[in-house]
């Protein structure tokens, strides 16, 4: 599976009342697209995926897959702590047009490598979809070993794995022992050019929804040897990038788009908007970056 350099995990646009703002969500499509992504993951985390019905999920799925209509690749979270839900979701996402899919570690359950290994093989098992693993011990509690991201990386639908552990080490272990093939994306903004300098393949991004083309500068001087100019510009995101993460993702991304004239502010609870504070301190981080010149 091909996802370039920059995957964003996609916001899930949403009306005042809680529900799905489809024609807002076919804006940010068309912004991502016009914007630096290479591909799109739609139901992520960032989606606010864990407060949306398994209903509405499949809807999105397919009016993004519909709206992107073979631009860049669409890939669909469909994992969650319970196997055979995720398999259904799978399946689902298979049947509209997903190119592939990502499955987040089950969390909560805390299980052992080995339950996680099943896990993840069982889903493998029930589609022929090419499957990104996606390792986020902060907001799961467990931590996918790399012996185990290894022992998957051998079946031959699991091919990605997006590793937002932020431990450099266990990346690194990761692509050292993977076969030709495998790649590891970073799931932290921040760690993009760091994870490219050990040989990671770019990153399943947040920020991406407003500043995508700077971090596709950054990827390309990297990639063309330019080390000092990918350091430059990565030193002038990681202010803005902190500041996206300063209150519960999307809540902040979802404000800094609207700058841009995209999407909605409206997210689910128990995420809440921002307080004019919060607007005001993301405000003097943005202006501080638009004056840079990348």
């Amino acid at each position: 599976m091909n996802i370039g350099s920059i995957a964003t995990a996609m916001i899930t646009p949403f009306r005042e009342d809680g529900s799905i703002h489809f024609e807002m969500v076919s804006d940010v499509v068309e912004h991502l697209i016009a914007n630096g992504t290479d591909s799109i993951v739609v139901c992520g985390t960032t989606g606010e995926s864990p407060t949306l019905s398994h209903d509405e999920k499949v809807a999105l799925i397919r009016f993004v897959v519909k709206t992107v209509h073979n631009r860049v690749t669409v890939i669909a979270g469909t994992g969650s702590n319970n196997t055979q839900a995720s398999i259904d979701l799978t399946n689902e996402a298979e049947a509209a047009g997903a190119d592939g899919i990502m499955l987040v570690a089950p969390y909560y359950n805390k299980p052992n490598q080995r339950g996680m290994y099943e896990h993840f093989a069982a889903i493998a098992q029930s589609t022929t979809l090419p499957i990104m693993l996606y390792n986020i011990p902060g907001r799961s509690i467990v931590n996918i070993q790399p012996q185990t991201v290894l022992q998957l990386s051998k079946i031959p639908n699991i091919q990605i794995v997006k590793e937002a552990s932020g431990n450099l080490d266990q990346m690194t272990e990761i692509l050292a022992g993977a076969p030709d093939g495998f790649t590891v994306y970073s799931g932290d903004d921040g760690l993009t050019l760091p994870l490219l300098s050990i040989g990671g393949a770019g990153v399943v991004s947040v920020a991406a929804h407003v500043v995508g083309n700077d971090m596709q500068k950054m990827v390309k001087a990297f990639k063309e040897g330019r080390h000092e100019e990918a350091a430059s510009i990565h030193q002038a995101l990681l202010p803005l990038i902190r500041a996206l993460f300063a209150t519960p993702n999307p809540s902040t991304v979802k404000y800094a788009l609207t700058k841009l004239g995209i999407g909605s502010e409206y997210v689910r609870s128990p995420i809440t908007l921002l307080t004019d504070e919060e607007k005001s301190a993301f405000d003097d981080v943005w202006q501080e970056y638009e004056k840079k010149q990348i």
